[in-house]
């Protein structure tokens, strides 16, 4: 699915230069549950951003489903952000006066077609988060829990292959958390390949696969054992 090949990536501090990754390489496998892990300043949200074509590393080579777009141009690089690539934050980033559907909708005003059964398919997205019932409910009107399910309805509406979740379960109590993380879970379970930045190891130990980061190198990867509540 995705290969990262000696990624580095540095940003201007000042007069000098700060390397946030260093020669990183990894590889992701779709249907795979991976967590990322790492102290602040570790280079999580950097990788991240970068799996995303948020940004572009400075030197390696980034290969997506095989083809090789560490230096294609903005074009190509919105439109595989756009349909091939899911979206979920902490911060659900719902826009308050919008109900639910129009929210999971929103994703389709960017699509490089049209795509005319828009609320049939937002309604089949919330269906599988399980709020097809909360429709036309606005964010105001839902639970924390309820409102990151639909910011997880809004990343599926377009079928994406890979799915980066920043800290989805940090503004949640465990209850909710819980609900969120057998989403994530499902979606892997469906062939999708997906990604969480996390800085909690209870959360990171419901992945398939923990990657540790450390100065922008990897220092850890592993798959930890499932426990008793995990899948």
């Amino acid at each position: 699915m995705i290969a990262l090949d000696g990624i580095s990536k540095s940003y201007p501090r000042g007069t000098e230069s700060v390397a946030v990754l260093r020669d990183l390489s990894l590889v992701l496998e779709p249907g795979r549950f991976t967590a990322i892990m790492g102290p602040s300043g570790s280079g999580k949200s950097t990788l991240l951003n970068l799996l995303g074509f948020l940004d572009s590393p400075d030197a390696g080579r980034y290969l997506f489903q095989g083809d090789d777009l560490s230096r294609a141009d903005d074009d190509t690089l919105s439109a595989v952000r756009n349909r091939k690539i899911g979206f979920v934050f902490q911060q659900f980033h719902l826009l308050p006066r919008l109900s639910a559907r129009t929210n999971v909708m929103l994703p389709l005003l960017y699509a490089e077609e049209e795509i005319a059964d828009g609320e049939a398919r937002a309604d089949r997205a919330l269906a599988v988060v399980g709020l097809g019932h909360r429709a036309a409910h606005t964010p105001e009107e839902l639970s924390g829990g309820e409102q990151q399910r639909v910011a997880i309805a809004r990343a599926l509406i377009l079928d994406p292959a890979l799915i980066l979740a920043d800290e989805p379960t940090g503004n949640l109590d465990a209850a909710n958390a819980d609900e969120v993380l057998q989403l994530l879970r499902g979606i892997a379970d469906q062939g999708r390949t997906v990604v969480m930045v996390t800085h909690d190891p209870a959360v990171a130990a419901r992945a398939d696969r923990v990657v540790v980061l450390d100065a922008g190198r990897i220092v850890s990867d592993s798959s930890p054992p499932v426990s008793p509540a995990g899948r």
